[in-house]
């Protein structure tokens, strides 16, 4: 079994910001491998089928974002999970919109959501998929974050779902070394 976890924030007025990039990420993946019917368990949306020859579970966290771990922790008890068997899916302020990057580890770089993950897990050795929003410039973070994509941003943002989901694929299918060597920026 692999978890794959959107992070993001639930409710309609959080729809298509920023900050739920991880959710739109695991939406697409959804859309593509023709998974329905969420079900609610672990404080989450969860979708359940097999990709890439893969038995997977995909998690929306209900709990807002500072408390995605809740979520991640229930369901890695659970299933028994091991860290590396865990990707999180999470917007990414140091990168260009639509630009993607799979680490095996990594610091939390200030994101909530990726904290609170790791205190739970009491390790920082996942895999996450970062998913660039742009930097945020002169607006303060919360607001940046919590707002939605200009018109010029969701044209670099859109098609990055599809890669991101290529990405997956290879995870899942060839391993994080893979997915990293083929996806991850040059240079």
């Amino acid at each position: 079994m692999k978890l794959i976890v959107g992070l993001g924030n639930p409710g309609k007025e959080y729809e298509r910001t920023r900050h739920n990039a991880g959710f739109m990420a695991l939406e697409a993946l959804a859309r593509r491998h023709g998974l329905s019917g969420v079900k609610q368990k672990f404080h989450a949306g969860v979708l359940e089928g097999r990709i890439a020859d893969q038995k997977v579970m995909l998690m929306q966290p209900l709990t807002f974002m500072n408390r995605s771990g809740l979520s991640v922790g229930e369901a890695a008890a659970f299933f028994k999970l091991d860290p590396e068997d865990i990707l999180v899916l999470v917007d990414d302020l140091a990168f260009a919109c639509g630009q993607i990057r799979m680490r095996s580890t990594g610091s939390a770089g200030g994101h909530n959501g990726l904290k609170d993950i790791e205190r739970v897990l009491a390790t920082r050795d996942y895999p996450r998929l970062r998913i660039g929003i742009d930097p945020r410039g002169r607006v303060p973070q919360a607001d940046y974050v919590l707002g939605r994509f200009s018109d010029q941003q969701l044209e670099a943002f859109e098609p990055a779902l599809f890669t991101a989901c290529d990405c997956i694929e290879t995870w899942l299918s060839d391993g994080i070394d893979a997915a990293m060597n083929k996806f991850n920026p040059k240079g």
